[in-house]
């Protein structure tokens, strides 16, 4: 009897997988957008067009009015974007999703219904217990933007910020050396017969590299300090030319310091900015030299800085002009709106996309990084940590 042969290899009787369509279920979103109330911040979530890419496919966005008026956003402009604009500031609280550049205050999470997703800066260091007392008793799912990463393990909001605050150090620094701000009356550009403006770059992070490429494209003579030499390896790879870079030698930055015009402090610490240039460093500069200490925010990195206002933003000290004004981005309130709206909105259409951010939050390790409340858990161990509360790991309540 003939063998029978079989139509199928032996690779095709073994059973296979079955992959199944999964349809996900798009999450519509309701965004709040309340006009900033914080001392000195001008900036704004959402531009229009950020506004009109969200409405059309099929979001809700209510923002307060008069929120983009220093960006020069009318309320005509998020109207005809698809917005919805009104004056209840505790109407815009009440969205299901309150989208704000400074964390809201005491009073405003009053506003905030329970079960809300707050995202927002965190500002660790300006908070007290009782905030996050008040997030738990809400349940609230809070993201705080500057810890979200990038696919490359960097910080966007962060990154864009330090861009908007390194090419503000050079463009403040030469608007004060003119004698119309009290300067020496010197001026950038590299002018034909005159010798360069001699600028000192304390830092080489991404705030000093943007101060430095300003500064080189203005003409200056750059010189970059940094203790970390792969940081300096890598400012003179990212601006393609070469220029002066030291590492923190103490005689080295006390001789460019006493020549130099401008000095730019962009150091951060873990906790502290550390002091680099002390009194009597600062007391050995020409007269009418400028310090931009734009590590401020984080306690600064000049011994005699002290924290000043847009409104009122210098001091002389030992003849020596100080501008140490936190927050320097703000005082570029259209530029820094439109850089982080290009951020915030791919990031919301795909928490739209994912059906919600409970589901985004299961995929996107980026996103999760930034989340430090999660229906009332604390999920953060450094606030945990510097409050006394208590903590539970995030991958534990979502998976």
């Amino acid at each position: 009897m003939a063998k029978q042969v079989s139509p199928f290899t032996k690779e095709q009787l073994i059973p296979q997988e079955e992959t199944l369509e999964i349809h996900k279920n798009k999450g519509e979103l309701f965004i709040g957008i309340p006009k900033e109330t914080s001392y000195q911040e001008k900036r704004v979530c959402l531009s229009p067009d950020a506004v009109a890419a969200i409405t059309s496919n099929g979001h809700r966005v209510l923002i307060e009015s008069d929120a983009g008026k220093w960006g020069r956003f009318s309320d005509r402009d998020y109207s005809n974007a698809g917005a919805e604009v009104t004056r209840d500031t505790r109407k815009v609280f009440s969205c299901p999703t309150i989208l704000k550049i400074e964390p809201p205050s005491m009073e405003e999470l009053e506003m905030i219904n329970p079960q809300t997703v707050l995202i927002s800066a965190l500002q660790l260091k300006t908070q007290c217990k009782e905030y996050f007392q008040k997030l738990a008793s809400k349940r609230i799912t809070a993201l705080g933007f500057e810890f979200i990463r990038d696919e490359d393990g960097s910080y966007p909001i962060v990154k864009a910020l330090s861009e908007i605050a390194g090419t503000a150090s050079v463009l403040i620094a030469s608007e004060i050396m003119s004698n119309h701000a009290k300067g020496n009356g010197l001026m950038f550009g590299n002018i034909s017969g005159v010798p360069p403006v001699e600028v000192v770059i304390l830092g080489a992070g991404t705030v000093g590299e943007f101060a430095t490429r300003s500064a080189l494209g203005l003409g200056a003579n750059v010189k970059v300090f940094d203790s970390s030499l792969t940081r300096l390896r890598s400012i003179q790879s990212n601006l393609g030319q070469t220029f002066y870079t030291s590492t923190i030698q103490p005689k080295n930055l006390s001789k460019a310091i006493k020549r130099c015009d401008v000095l730019i402090g962009a150091v951060r610490g873990k906790n502290r900015s550390p002091v680099l240039i002390t009194e009597d460093m600062v007391s050995s500069m020409k007269r009418g030299a400028v310090i931009i200490d734009v590590s401020i925010d984080m306690g600064g990195c000049v011994e005699t800085s002290e924290i000043t206002s847009h409104d009122n933003p210098i001091f002389e000290r030992h003849n020596v002009i100080h501008y140490c004004v936190p927050n320097i981005p703000s005082r570029y309130a259209r530029t820094s709106s439109l850089s982080i709206s290009n951020i915030f909105t791919p990031y919301l259409l795909h928490i739209a996309e994912e059906g919600g951010l409970e589901n985004t939050l299961h995929f996107d390790k980026g996103l999760r990084s930034g989340l430090y409340f999660y229906h009332g858990i604390l999920t953060n161990k450094s606030i945990a940590d510097w409050f006394d509360l208590n903590y539970r790991d995030i991958n534990l309540l979502i998976f």
